[in-house]
């Protein structure tokens, strides 16, 4: 068991020993704390005698707090008081149960708090009761995982490793995704391109979070990609996890490779932020996708309605179903005033979700605005071990080199990738180094090409007008717009006594009019070009601007239940006005737009409708949005793109832009598609009637011998 697979694979195959009690899914429950408990042994071995023994001499003593003395006499950030030590636990099989318990207890607070988080103590009883807790205890004895027999960072890897395996198996819910390690290279390529200079100073020290670290992915590799460029920089992680396994396996990362135990805080990063009030250089994440952030709804809404820019989500809330957006102005909010870098996975999203004004699209638009998003990667799909959706990077610092300032540099990475030997999952695809060379090439190059583009800030921004027709109505009064002013719910507040009054009054306007236009004679002539009929229902026009209506068309008929039409509302209001008047009624102003609403019906011949002021009203069904580009003039998009086609539309002036104060709303996107679509030509017909002819050809081959017929030709 010397190498590196060795090791993980005597390992992986104690799980064998769990077969039964437990699913192949439930193995990591078991095997990850006990490595931890192993390691931890392993590495205080040397330092044991010396901690029992200062232990016993200050047992009873003066001092309130020993921890700090005795992880001093340990030498790490930990130590355990217990006399046992997992040879001594093989030595009692038949109290192993309650021996590993209380050696578990004797743990310094920090470290016992991280090993709790495992919840352990279930998996001790129920291991005991299928008498398989010795076995297993007594097999990880003979691990041999000292200091100096496996090293921080390989114990690192070998833990990782079997994390991962265990995640695979466990198949882990979508959202909580195991960042494939060739991911994260490649952000920390990106994060740590423009300051490969700085980085290689000798003793410099470097501080990178991750506020949802999981089992500490991002922050191993992270720091071995820094111990690679120099051997005498020293990167301080930090992270938060409020997953409790996840959390314990991160801890005891951190255990494992001597780290400062402190900087790794367990809860919600929203609701419980443990390390408020502090800024670091670096940031990286791999936030849940597509997740619900409702838990903490009231919480975030509570922040930024109080604080607002002074807080950590000012620039406004995303859709409740994906908080990718709240972790990145989490990080921004914790970004050094002199500069600091940011590297962030996210789904498709957070590109283009929402539209103008609304929390998604004011969000970009801050960053945007603040000229801190350097770049977007589209990336591969099926990278992930557990989704195989489309993935970005984005690339956000407030310290841009001079020649990105003002720019956004997009990189379309998603043909970077090659096929996986076996599938892991959803994992079918994998970045090779060649790969994550190109990638991070292209980046530093910054320069436009096939899979690149360079755009100014200003590019992905636009203003939404909302583009508005004149409303036009006619008016008249039948049995079927009666109905429906008897269905207004203006009307039931009408006395009934007043309701016949009103209908009645309704009634003779339009037998008025028809009189005053019909004339005596059934069939006259009316208007322009109109015909006349005769006959129970027949039409008249009624209107302003003609003999007999707004426009020479027309028609006008008289008969018995003849119907007047108005094609203008003064018209049909002073009719209204009159009649009412002459019945002895006041109309109060909701009837009055009840009987309008309930009378009227659209109609492109009939005049525009006037307000008091004599502007034309706007028709609420013919309202139309248009996106117009930052940067061009609304009047010169509208005389280009709208009046050609609706030469009476107008752009609203009541809709403006709650921060700059210009006619519509401000809302940013970026569309991958839109920049980086390829035209592939249809193929010629010709080449597709020969495939068809084909396999008609190859059908009835096939059928011929099934059937024995041995038929040729075609279908």
């Amino acid at each position: 068991m010397n190498g590196f697979g060795d090791k993980v694979g005597f390992i992986w195959s104690v799980a064998d020993l769990l077969r039964g009690p437990y699913k192949p899914a439930q193995y990591g429950r078991v095997i990850l704390p006990l490595i931890v408990l192993r390691r931890l042994d392993c590495v205080l071995e040397p330092t044991k005698a010396a901690v029992l023994a200062k232990h016993a001499g200050l047992q009873g003593g003066q001092l309130a707090n020993i921890e700090p003395v005795l992880n001093h006499t340990a030498k790490q950030a930990f130590h355990n008081a217990s006399r046992l030590d997992f040879p001594k636990l093989t030595d009692d099989p038949a109290n192993i149960a309650a021996n590993l318990q209380h050696y578990i207890a004797s743990f310094s607070s920090r470290a016992r708090e991280i090993i709790e988080y495992f919840g352990f103590e279930a998996e001790i009883e129920k291991l005991d009761k299928a008498d398989r807790l010795f076995l297993v205890v007594k097999k990880f004895a003979e691990i041999d995982l000292h200091p100096d027999a496996v090293g921080n960072v390989e114990m690192g890897y070998i833990f990782e490793e079997l994390v991962r395996k265990f995640g695979e198996a466990a198949n882990e819910t979508a959202g909580d995704h195991l960042t494939p390690r060739e991911i994260i290279r490649l952000m920390v390529n990106l994060l740590f391109e423009p300051d490969g200079d700085a980085l290689t100073k000798p003793g410099i020290v470097r501080t990178l979070y991750d506020p949802t670290c999981g089992t500490g992915g991002m922050l191993s590799v992270a720091e071995d990609h820094l111990r690679a460029l120099n051997p005498q920089a020293r990167l301080e992680c930090y992270g938060q996890e409020y997953n409790p396994e996840s959390y314990a396996i991160c801890g005891s990362d951190l255990m494992m490779k001597g780290q400062n135990l402190e900087n790794v805080k367990f809860g919600d990063s929203f609701t419980a932020d443990g390390l408020a009030g502090m800024r670091f250089d670096y940031f990286l994440a791999n936030p849940p996708f597509g997740v619900e952030w409702k838990p903490e709804e009231r919480f975030v809404r509570d922040e930024a309605d109080s604080l607002g820019f002074d807080g950590r989500f000012g620039a406004g809330l995303p859709r409740i179903n994906d908080g990718s957006f709240l972790f990145l102005q989490h990080m921004i909010s914790k970004m050094k005033p002199e500069g600091s870098r940011l590297a962030m996975v996210s789904n498709g999203s957070p590109l283009f979700t929402g539209d103008a004004g609304s929390g998604e699209s004011n969000i970009r638009r801050w960053i945007i605005e603040n000229d801190w998003l350097e770049a977007i990667v589209a990336l591969p799909d099926q990278l992930f071990y557990n989704t195989g959706i489309s993935t970005y990077f984005w690339i956000v610092t407030n310290r841009k080199r001079a020649e990105r300032r003002g720019k956004v540099q997009l990189i379309d990475a998603t043909g970077f990738s090659k096929k996986m030997r076996k599938s892991l999952g959803n994992k079918r695809n994998e970045l090779g180094d060649e790969h994550i060379d190109e990638i991070t090439r292209i980046y530093g190059a910054f320069a436009a090409g096939e899979h690149c583009k360079i755009f100014a800030n200003e590019d992905f921004g636009y203003r939404k007008i909302t583009v508005e027709r004149p409303l036009r109505l006619n008016f008249a009064v039948n049995e079927e717009r009666l109905e429906r002013l008897q269905a207004e719910k203006a009307w039931a507040k009408v006395k009934e006594p007043d309701r016949e009054a009103v209908l009645t009054m309704l009634r003779g306007i339009a037998g008025a009019s028809a009189s005053a236009v019909a004339g005596a004679d059934a069939g006259a002539d009316v208007g322009a070009t109109s015909g006349a009929d005769t006959g129970a229902g027949a039409d008249v026009g009624i209107g302003d601007g003609a003999s007999a209506g707004v426009g020479a068309d027309d028609d006008v008929h008289s008969g018995a239940g003849a119907r007047a039409m108005w094609t203008a509302w003064p018209a049909f209001e002073a009719a209204l006005k009159s009649a009412a008047r002459a019945a002895g009624l006041k109309l109060d102003a909701p009837l009055k737009k009840a009987v309008m609403s309930a009378l009227s019906e659209r109609d492109e011949t009939a005049s525009v409708c006037l307000d008091a002021k004599g502007h034309a009203e706007p028709d609420a069904e013919l309202r139309d949005t248009e996106n117009v580009p930052l940067g061009e003039d609304v009047g010169e998009y509208l005389a280009r793109e709208v009046l050609p086609y609706v030469p009476d539309a107008w752009v609203s002036e009541a809709v403006r832009d709650a921060q700059d104060g210009g006619l519509g709303k401000v809302g940013y996107e970026i569309n991958f598609n839109r920049y980086f679509y390829k035209y592939v030509p249809p193929r010629p017909l010709a080449e597709i009637e020969a495939d068809i002819r084909a396999l008609e050809t190859d059908i009835v081959r096939m059928l011929g011998e099934i059937t024995g017929s041995g038929a040729e030709g075609t279908l």
